[in-house]
């Protein structure tokens, strides 16, 4: 799947942000591997412990439709700057593969990762010592 898809559906999807306290928007699609886009967008709440990042609705998305297994995520906002994901939704995106590109974008620039290397040391499943 060519980048500039991803990236056109996250900025499709950007103009449904819900950000009337930021003002911040931000775009997500998910590219899973079965080639299926699923797309989110940021949704504020005035608690602001409630809102959720695109990045997340996508992923949610993905998964209550049976989806886990994930290529790319593409990901623009709304500021003159490039912006990562939040350490919240990189720890969901881990859950399902470190090996995910990570296409962060804004209107005159593009990079691309892997996710691991966003964070290096996800958590993950352990064994406490007693």
């Amino acid at each position: 799947m060519n980048n500039k898809i991803l990236i056109q559906k996250a900025r499709e999807v950007m103009a449904n942000a819900y950000a009337p306290y930021s003002k911040f928007k931000v775009g997500a699609a998910l590219l899973t591997q079965s080639g299926k886009i699923y797309t989110g967008c940021n949704i504020e709440n005035i608690s602001y412990g409630a809102t959720v990042c695109a990045e997340r609705v996508a992923l949610f998305k993905a998964v209550s439709e049976g989806e886990k297994k994930f290529s790319a995520i593409a990901i623009v906002n709304s500021s003159p700057d490039i912006v990562f994901p939040c350490g919240i939704c990189r720890q969901c995106l881990a859950e399902f593969g470190l090996d995910l590109t990570v296409i962060v974008a804004n209107n005159t620039k593009t990079e691309s990762y892997i996710l691991k290397d966003l964070i290096p040391h996800a958590f993950d499943s352990f064994t406490p010592t007693l």
